[in-house]
């Protein structure tokens, strides 16, 4: 092939492959599906009225941004960002890509006096975060003004500068997009200032569905990330056989921070009670149309399974106490089993379900029905009735005040 000719259609095919590309996203099948969406979430989010975001603006502004999708990665992003007007964790796309947002960060901030301060570290899954950051101020995310990556995140038809919208956001800003770093500049209590790669903070890999381990008579138990994994409940109870002589037992819930199914708690708590308890309660509204809403509420219990173990239990929680282990720490203090040590959980409001698009491959979750402690108070707002204020990512607070804790018990 003469040389010249190979070049030019060298140089030309990207720009072939991006034409190619352009021609396959059907933007009428995206306009399909953004209706579809923005029904579902009108018909079945069971937060919307209590969001403070307009669905009107919503639909007119996504409507519009279709004509400016030009690959498969930018309707993907497309839709995802729609799912982030409404600040909620449990809103999620069922696919992700590499501008993507992650889902979480091994630190989290609070507002506090109109400064955004690292209230929490992952401290007891992390390694490599030598320096204390707990109470530094976050001044600038990979070098922007963080009060302007506020600003600069994409969503558009929620209130930035209201508190709650304002704390999600900041927060989905340290989780960082898959493909782009997360350079923290800070100034800590001590008015020094640092910066700190979040992606150099490494995240202990455990593959075992549950470690245990006994300190001074207590034995304790840690579960990795596996409630969603029903071979949790079998490991679970050779685990609990093999400390049935420990004198008081710690359930360690921080890293379930991807949450998982009612089978994997009731399981767990089964273990603890001699008869049927309730450990949560589920709300919907029922619609009919052109008829009232009708609020449908119901108690679910949990019955006892194999030889029960008696003695006292606290269980531990975080900010990467998520869904499930919510809802497993406030069943255990529903059924009046154990004592809850931590700070606040991932606040991941409701009972989610899967829904489909009409023409995409993948899906999408929402908040269908709200989740109660037994006490009545909503899962999401809960806090653990032994409250730590981390002070420090080099020592385990919360653990030292399980075992203080429990050690009481037992007296």
């Amino acid at each position: 092939m003469n040389r010249k000719i190979f070049l030019l259609l060298l140089i030309a095919l990207p720009f072939s492959a991006l034409y190619a590309q352009e021609n396959k996203i059907d933007k009428n099948k995206i306009k399909e599906d953004l209706d579809e969406i923005i029904n579902d979430i009108a018909q079945n989010y069971v937060y919307l009225q209590e969001k403070k975001v307009d669905l009107n603006c919503i639909k007119a502004f996504y409507t519009d941004a279709i004509k400016n999708i030009k690959s498969e990665e930018e309707t993907v992003l497309f839709f995802e960002y729609l799912l982030d007007e409404f600040y909620d964790n449990h809103l999620t796309l069922r696919t992700n890509r590499d501008a993507s947002f992650r889902l979480f960060a091994p630190v989290y901030t609070t507002i506090v006096n109109g400064q955004f301060i690292i209230s929490n570290v992952w401290q007891s899954q992390i390694e490599g975060l030598d320096k204390n950051i707990i109470g530094a101020e976050i001044l600038e995310f990979n070098g922007v003004d963080f009060e302007q990556a506020i600003k600069n995140f994409p969503t558009h038809c929620n209130d930035k500068d209201f508190p709650e919208t304002k704390e999600w956001i900041a927060n989905k800003i340290l989780a960082g997009r898959y493909n782009k770093p997360r350079i923290l500049t800070l100034k800590l209590i001590s008015q020094e200032k640092i910066e700190i790669d979040l992606d150099k903070i490494k995240i202990k890999n455990e593959s075992d569905l549950l470690t245990s381990q006994t300190i001074d008579g207590i034995g304790i138990i840690r579960i990795n990330n596996s409630l969603g994994n029903d071979d949790l409940v079998r490991e679970f109870d050779k685990t609990l056989d093999q400390l049935s002589g420990t004198n008081g037992l710690i359930i360690d819930l921080r890293n379930t921070i991807f949450g998982g199914d009612s089978y994997e708690a009731r399981g767990i708590m089964s273990r603890f009670i001699s008869e049927p308890k309730p450990y949560q309660m589920h709300a919907y509204i029922a619609k009919s149309k052109n008829n009232p809403d009708i609020k449908r509420s119901w108690v679910e219990y949990v019955s006892p399974r194999l030889e029960q173990y008696k003695k006292s239990v606290v269980i531990l929680v975080g900010r990467w106490t998520g869904s499930m282990g919510e809802g497993l720490a406030i069943g255990f203090e529903g059924m009046g089993r154990a004592e809850i040590v931590g700070t606040e959980m991932r606040r991941l409001a409701g009972e989610v379900f899967d829904f489909g698009f009409k023409n995409q491959w993948y899906g999408y979750k929402l908040s269908t029905r709200k989740l109660y402690h037994i006490n009545g108070t909503i899962r999401e707002k809960y806090l653990p009735t032994h409250y730590v204020k981390q002070s420090t990512n080099t020592n385990d607070e919360i653990l030292q005040k399980g075992l203080t804790l429990i050690k009481e018990m037992i007296k």
